[in-house]
């Protein structure tokens, strides 16, 4: 896979992996690249989609096998059908809390400046 990044006086430089651009990181002058990045810390989706499903199949067990119900409907059949309920619900609110988590994230995000380090020669890996 060929990858094209821009060095910092805009020229453009193709290189096949990320060692190579680590490589090319400093200028001619012998200067390291600086870049700005922005650093936060985002919530992973999925254990909090995967912490609401779980936490509606509980609250459907709960509803189906806790409170009494009409007896003419089969206590499996009530539970499958709150299942499917409060998990797609509760997937749903996981997901909303993980959007809130993001967003508060990204206000909280900080600026800070890189600098590459040039790879070591051979010259240094003897000494």
């Amino acid at each position: 896979m060929v990858s094209e990044d821009s060095n910092v006086d805009g020229t453009s430089q193709s290189g096949t992996s990320h060692n190579s651009t680590a490589r090319d990181a400093t200028s001619e002058g012998g200067t390291p690249e600086r870049r700005g990045i922005t650093v936060r810390r985002a919530p992973k989706f999925v254990p909090f989609m995967g912490l609401g499903g779980v936490l509606g199949i509980i609250v459907a067990a709960f509803v189906a096998y806790g409170i009494p119900g009409d007896e003419s409907f089969d206590t499996g059949a009530v539970f499958g059908f709150f299942l499917v309920t409060f998990a797609a619900g509760g997937v749903l609110l996981g997901a909303i809390a993980a959007l809130v988590l993001d967003k508060v994230s990204v206000r909280r995000s900080r600026r800070a400046v890189v600098e590459s380090v040039p790879s070591p020669t051979e010259d240094d890996a003897e000494a």
